[in-house]
């Protein structure tokens, strides 16, 4: 299916690896210029080499840049003062004892999972507006609707994402700007690889045997009983980024798997 999105383009905040990588693939597919963003120059110039053979109709860029940072993110919207698709992807989370954690621990959460996504946002949606065309995601996660105890700082970073998103999209009334939020359950990443490997290490179950052996065991809520493929939130989030999805503004569309046990 056409999304209709040739030519336009689009920055993907920390898209060097996992769900990141995957959207911007994914808008690259669809004809879009992606803006890779990461810290690691190497990196970042790596995925846009990847992006260019493997869509070479495109025009990858690179931007290595610190968006954590006000520095950095004024180096972001100088480089590129103009985008139609801003994709807040960037994100931080670990396992933390909450009695344990600093508010040194809950600030840089804030700092790197609301604030560089707010900064950004902040710069780019007047032109939107201005221009009556433009898309802003954020991508959160299905703790910002069912919070986990293992997780507590990185939930709440995911519940202020699910405020702000909708807050923001409420300014965009009666224009053709959206503001969404797409919220992912367990996806396989590359962490996730890694921490499948060291849960259940040695043996002969395959990784995909793993990942169906973890979901059984803490994840007995999830109606699919499987890893949800990167690929998977990005076919999403280019459809929400598209004019097919003119209608969705200020939504909490989840890609869980049926994780989330609630009605809403």
């Amino acid at each position: 299916m056409d999304m209709y999105l040739q030519g336009q383009t689009a920055l993907v905040t920390g898209s060097t690896k996992g769900i990141g990588k995957a959207i911007a693939f994914e808008l690259a597919k669809e004809g879009v210029d992606v803006i890779v963003n990461g810290r690691s120059t190497g990196t970042v110039n790596e995925v846009v080499a990847e992006i260019k053979t493997a869509y070479p109709m495109t025009n990858p860029s690179a931007a290595p840049f610190d968006i954590t940072t006000q520095e950095g993110t004024k180096q972001m919207t100088d480089a590129f003062p103009k985008v139609d698709i801003l994709v807040n992807n960037l994100g931080i989370f670990t396992n933390s004892d909450y009695f344990q954690l600093t508010d040194a621990d809950w600030q840089h959460y804030f700092d790197v999972n609301v604030l560089s996504g707010n900064r950004l946002a902040s710069y780019y949606l007047p032109q939107m507006l201005e221009r009556d065309a433009g898309r802003i995601l954020f991508i959160a996660s299905e703790v910002a609707v069912m919070p986990d105890a293992e997780m507590p700082q990185y939930s709440m970073s995911k519940t202020m994402q699910l405020s702000l998103s909708k807050t923001l999209a409420k300014l965009t009334q009666g224009s053709k700007v959206t503001v969404n939020t797409v919220m992912p359950g367990s996806t396989m990443t590359e962490g996730v690889v890694e921490m499948l490997e060291n849960w259940f290490p040695g043996g002969n179950e395959t990784l995909v045997e793993k990942g169906q052996r973890f979901m059984k065991e803490n994840r007995p809520n999830s109606l699919i009983q499987k890893f949800i493929a990167p690929e998977e939130i990005g076919r999403m989030v280019v459809f929400v980024s598209s004019p097919m999805a003119s209608a969705i503004n200020g939504a909490a569309l989840r890609v869980d798997g049926g994780l989330v046990p609630t009605l809403y």
